[in-house]
């Protein structure tokens, strides 16, 4: 397949990696902070999170310089999170590549009871379940998004930190991160670091670190070719700006067809699909996966697919008549409705269990008071516990 150069990404030609004692131009400083030096100073372990992307790949290279310019000598490796088949195939080799050219220990790390797309699976049949039982008034979506981003949290952070705490279970600790300021605004206000509190124990005390944290895009891309690194497939073959999940739920639309004119990313996505017509819910709000790539659909999904987005409107046209009081508030009601409420919001439960098909309880207005009082009482009870 051709090899696309993006603007400004130009293809990393692989040579020896930068010596320890060449000097290091200004424009690839490492952003340092006091809690950090004392860390170092006392060589703490360091681990490097990376997913096969550029900035990781990046950090990963100038804090290998940093701490053999400054005579650091304890544990030092690479830590990825692998994230099971919605992961780009090239994702683990980058990594591995990388840690035998830095010459350190790469550390893989899984979430034991299963991959990304298994947790939204198990996410959506949890939803399911309860919204069978009225524990929610709105059918919630099986998907991570910008404002429930567990995706990260669960699967990378959590996961990471466990292990790293498992090895160190005594003294500081430093996880460096690649994160950088023009990515994003929330990302912009991010200090170079501080204590993580998934690294953080009594006898532990974790620090995380951006250390490239003011570096733009290009300086990024520099810096690897600098070092002789050689990018992931995903920017060089397919054009995609970014690597994460192969589908991820905050891609553009642009990396998403990207990703799909991997063939190896095909099997994920027609999975993904299904579980969009299934659901009644696009990966993206306003956006449905099966439209970036419906050659890769069969004639069964894709008829599945256009029903779903029928059935989704439905949904939510149903979902617009359940008066905003009667809708929960961190999980609990927070008044009782009155019988003619409780028998309209029934008659809208009825409804989108057969948009859906999927079963509900409390389908009369009895036994939705009757839900709601029990719900309002198991909360007083737990507040008074």
């Amino acid at each position: 397949m051709q090899q696309i150069e993006l603007p400004g990404l130009a293809l990393a030609v692989p040579k020896a990696p930068a010596l320890s004692g060449v000097a290091v131009p200004a424009r690839f400083g490492i952003a340092l902070d006091p809690m950090i030096d004392l860390a170092l100073a006392g060589h703490a372990p360091v681990y490097v999170g990376v997913s096969g992307g550029k900035d990781s790949q990046a950090l990963a290279y100038r804090v290998r310089e940093h701490l053999d310019a400054i005579g650091h000598t304890g544990v030092r490796a690479l830590i990825h999170a692998d994230l099971g088949r919605i992961e780009w195939r090239d994702s683990a080799p980058v990594c591995e590549r990388l840690a035998e050219r830095l010459g350190w220990e790469l550390v893989t790390v899984r979430r034991p009871a299963g991959d990304m797309v298994d947790r939204w699976l198990s996410r959506w049949a949890a939803n399911v379940e309860r919204y069978r039982t009225l524990s929610c008034v709105k059918l919630i979506m099986p998907w991570s998004s910008a404002a429930q981003r567990f995706c990260t949290s669960e699967m990378k952070s959590q996961i990471i930190a466990r292990a790293i705490r498992a090895r160190h279970p005594g003294g500081p600790v430093v996880s460096a991160v690649g994160l950088r300021r023009d990515e994003s605004a929330a990302r912009a206000r991010r200090p170079v670091a501080k204590q993580d509190a998934g690294l953080t124990r009594v006898r532990v005390v974790g620090l995380a670190w951006n250390a490239i944290l003011h570096w733009p895009r290009q300086d990024v891309l520099d810096y690897i070719a600098r070092c002789g690194g050689v990018l992931h497939e995903a920017y060089r073959i397919y054009g995609s700006t970014r690597v994460s999940c192969a589908f991820c739920v905050l891609a553009s639309r642009g990396d998403l067809r990207a990703s799909a004119r991997c063939e190896d990313n095909a099997a994920v996505y027609r999975e993904l699909v299904e579980l969009e017509a299934g659901s009644t819910f696009s990966v993206q709000p306003g956006h449905w996966l099966g439209d970036v790539a419906p050659e890769l659909l069969t004639a069964e999904l894709g008829s599945q697919l256009v029903e779903a987005k029928e059935r989704a409107a439905q949904r939510q046209a149903v979902e617009m008549e359940i008066p905003a009081h009667l809708l929960y508030e961190a999980g609990w009601p927070t008044c009782l409705p009155t019988l003619a409420e409780a028998r309209h919001l029934a008659s809208v439960r009825r409804r989108i269990a057969q948009v859906v098909g999927i079963a509900a309880d409390c389908l009369d207005g009895e036994a939705v008071q009757a839900r709601y009082a029990a719900l309002m009482q198991e909360r007083v009870q737990r507040r008074s516990a």
